[in-house]
């Protein structure tokens, strides 16, 4: 009504006619009093008409605007989106390094062994390279018809310091004596990974391989392929770190493997390819190939080399 105060005044008026009426006054009077109150509603109808427009006006307007800004949310959500991405990206990266279970190690070497063209090792006999990487990443590149390039890193056989120190740390991690780790053992299980290498280089062309030699042990293993590097410890249960290319981690063991086998006493592998190695390498042929790497056997007898060529080609694999 206070908005609206002509339909107060129609509804009395309507009243005020019905009650002259019942009472018995002149027609004349009702008529003039109904017209008074169509006018006060035709009144009321119009200003609301206007109200109306109005309303669609400003409608009209907000909706327009409403459309103007809707027009507008693709790209404010695009610059939303790269923000996002911005801020997972710096989370990401933030996040140099993850940890790996023991169980998932094996999966995950494999993986990182699929399509890579280079690999880089350091810790320290090589077991896990001869048993799995090696053979593995050869066949890998001879199926893809693709170059591989091997750097390896490995206790020096003929370091007796080296080869003592890493057979104490091996042994403080057996229960019992059943595996029992000594200095002869450790220069038998680099004398086999050496052979292996050896081996690789001599049956496969697209191979390029190196082998440094240590003279200081290490208690962690270093796997770095193209895709990803995995830092493992010397038991097989015990989780590993992996980080990815790309990542801060990655690069600085990049730069550590290749500073430390700077270091290191260098093989002419190369040479192998001057001297005869068949598939199942005798034992004067084993003998002759360390003599053109600058390594003599003649420590060991005739069944210790046949157990270095079982070692080198015939491994035991840790993961399995």
């Amino acid at each position: 009504m206070r908005d609206e105060p002509e339909v107060g005044i129609a509804f009395l008026i309507a009243v005020s006619a019905a009650v002259y009426d019942v009472w018995g006054g002149q027609a004349e009077v009702v008529d003039k009093a109904t017209l008074v109150v169509l006018a006060l509603v035709a009144i009321t109808l119009i200003r609301s008409r206007l109200r109306t427009g109005d309303v669609e006006i400003e409608l009209r307007r907000l909706l327009s605007g409403s459309g103007e800004a809707l027009r507008q949310v693709p790209e404010r959500l695009g610059e939303v989106t790269e923000l996002l991405e911005k801020s997972r990206q710096a989370i990401d990266q933030m996040s140099v390094v993850s940890l790996l279970p023991g169980a998932q190690v094996r999966a995950e070497l494999m993986a990182a062994a699929q399509h890579t063209n280079t690999w880089i090792f350091k810790g320290g006999t090589g077991t896990f390279i001869r048993a799995f990487t090696l053979p593995e990443c050869v066949e890998n590149s001879r199926v893809a018809r693709r170059q591989l390039q091997v750097q390896l890193e490995i206790i020096d056989p003929d370091h007796d310091g080296a080869c003592g120190a890493y057979s104490r740390f091996r042994q403080s991690l057996v229960t019992g004596r059943a595996d029992l780790w000594t200095a002869d053992r450790v220069r038998k299980e680099s004398y086999a990974t050496i052979l292996a290498a050896s081996w690789y280089r001599r049956h496969n062309d697209f191979l390029t391989i190196r082998v440094g030699l240590s003279s200081t042990m290490t208690t962690c293993r270093w796997d770095m392929a193209a895709s990803r590097v995995v830092v493992t410890r010397e038991d097989p249960t015990a989780p590993a770190l992996v980080a990815y290319q790309g990542k801060l981690y990655y690069s600085w063991c990049e730069t550590e493997l290749n500073s430390s086998f700077a270091q290191s006493r260098k093989l002419p592998i190369e040479s192998v390819l001057t001297v005869p190695l068949g598939d199942e390498p005798t034992v004067e042929e084993v003998r002759d190939l360390f003599e053109a790497l600058g390594l003599s056997l003649d420590a060991l007898d005739d069944s210790e080399v046949a157990d270095v060529t079982r070692r080198a080609l015939q491994p035991a694999e840790p993961y399995r």
